[in-house]
């Protein structure tokens, strides 16, 4: 079985200050390899395509991987709307995209085993998610009593408190692209992806099933990049 990946790797990473200056976020070094060399590291067999979104300094990304990884095609799409969000980012690939694919943020770390767990699950499509104590800065993700995803509530809009964390990484097939692109938050020109797909699932005969996660680690600012490294020894 093939199936592709998807990198988000187009945002500015404003919040890492000096380093982002002439450095996309997603090509910033962790333990000695750029944090989309983690994500391509990890990537089951089966997936045998990577299309890499890109924005800002993106030429960056290309010249660093060119058009192959160890056994992986590299493709390049481009998003244009530094402030499109995530689910514009993913828009950008649907050209290139056909059947399932994983969806990863370029500036998260994940683990291995996550990501087996999520493409080789029974369900067409699967959020990966984290149970944290505090969920107050991230997207909570909202269940109902079977388990499927109902909602997603982004930092800042809800009590916080401890629940489920939207790590980024999902599987999802072309179907999404049947729909509209959904606000991250309703009025804002940042379209999320999490909430289109949640839209999305309300007419597409699949399931959206958690997954909880064993290894996430966001890269927010500058100080996160050491804590990375202590993350990346309990995965090795």
């Amino acid at each position: 079985m093939h199936m592709q990946a998807v990198i988000m790797a187009a945002g500015w990473g404003s919040r890492m200050g000096a380093l982002t200056e002439d450095m996309p976020k997603p090509m910033l070094s962790v333990a000695g390899k750029t944090l989309i060399e983690h994500k391509l590291e990890i990537l089951p067999n089966d997936i045998d395509e990577v299309i890499i979104v890109v924005g800002y300094l993106g030429s960056v990304v290309h010249n660093h991987f060119g058009g192959v990884y160890k056994d992986k095609r590299i493709l390049y799409v481009e998003q244009e709307n530094p402030i499109g969000g995530t689910a514009d980012a993913l828009w950008q690939a649907a050209p290139v995209l056909h059947d399932r694919f994983l969806v990863l943020n370029g500036d998260d770390l994940y683990g291995r085993d996550d990501i087996i767990r999520c493409t080789t699950h029974p369900d067409d499509w699967v959020f990966l998610v984290e149970e944290t104590e505090d969920t107050s800065t991230k997207g909570k993700v909202v269940l109902d009593g079977q388990g499927h995803v109902t909602g997603i509530q982004e930092g800042g809009t809800h009590e916080g408190g401890p629940g489920l964390l939207n790590t980024g990484a999902c599987v999802l097939d072309t179907r999404i692209f049947e729909h509209p692109q959904v606000p991250k938050v309703p009025g804002s020109p940042e379209m999320g992806l999490p909430q289109t797909a949640l839209v999305a699932a309300r007419e597409v005969p699949v399931a959206i099933y958690t997954v909880a996660a064993h290894g996430w680690f966001p890269i927010t600012v500058p100080e996160d990049l050491a804590r990375a490294e202590e993350f990346l020894k309990k995965e090795a």
